[in-house]
């Protein structure tokens, strides 16, 4: 499973210089033999592996109100061992949100490596941020014991001050990387994601 999240990281193409470096982080942690995965709650190893996955329609995203962080998030979870981030995305998108996962892209399309906030502050988390597709009108059943609520926002309300630290950077290489390849499929014209 090592080398399949490898690649997975591998097939991120860095956005900007601060991303890049965050990909040459992990694959060196990867490299590096070291746990991957939680085994215990909250942060056994410290640094562990999340896959978020921000669902989207359009110039809109979904964000929770996450309990424990007190911040506006996208809905993710830790991978377990031996498990493929793509299945952790699959497993959490039916537990958190009560939807199957619709990939708009195959791989991750971010990744990201942060110091966590909350009540369980004091770890690190390695994110591979995956973007799925749902319409704005598809009632949500969510997990309350994590969420105070969910929320659309539009890409530009997102609430970016109670939000992941990297936020900003991952909604600028989504949309940037989404009208890029509009315009490479419909020579400048096409609908959002």
């Amino acid at each position: 499973m090592r080398q399949q999240i490898r690649s997975e990281v591998e097939m991120i193409r860095a956005g900007d210089r601060e991303e890049a470096a965050a990909v040459a982080d992990v694959l060196n942690w990867i490299d590096s033999g070291l746990p991957l995965c939680r085994t215990a709650k909250p942060a056994t190893p410290p640094k562990h592996l999340i896959a978020y996955f921000v669902v989207v329609d359009g110039d809109h995203v979904l964000l929770v109100d996450h309990i424990n962080a007190g911040l506006w998030l996208p809905t993710g979870g830790h991978v377990e061992p031996a498990e493929h981030p793509r299945d952790t995305v699959r497993r959490e998108v039916r537990e958190e949100l009560g939807i199957e996962a619709v990939f708009v892209y195959p791989q991750p399309l971010f990744v990201s490596v942060t110091e966590t906030v909350g009540r369980t502050a004091g770890h690190t988390d390695v994110s591979l941020w995956y973007v799925l597709r749902c319409e704005r009108t598809r009632p949500l059943v969510f997990d309350r014991s994590e969420f105070r609520q969910v929320r659309w926002f539009h890409r530009q309300a997102v609430p970016l001050a109670r939000s992941d630290p990297q936020m900003q950077r991952f909604l600028n290489k989504l949309y940037g990387a989404q009208l890029a390849r509009q315009a490479e499929n419909t020579g400048g014209e096409g609908a959002a994601i």
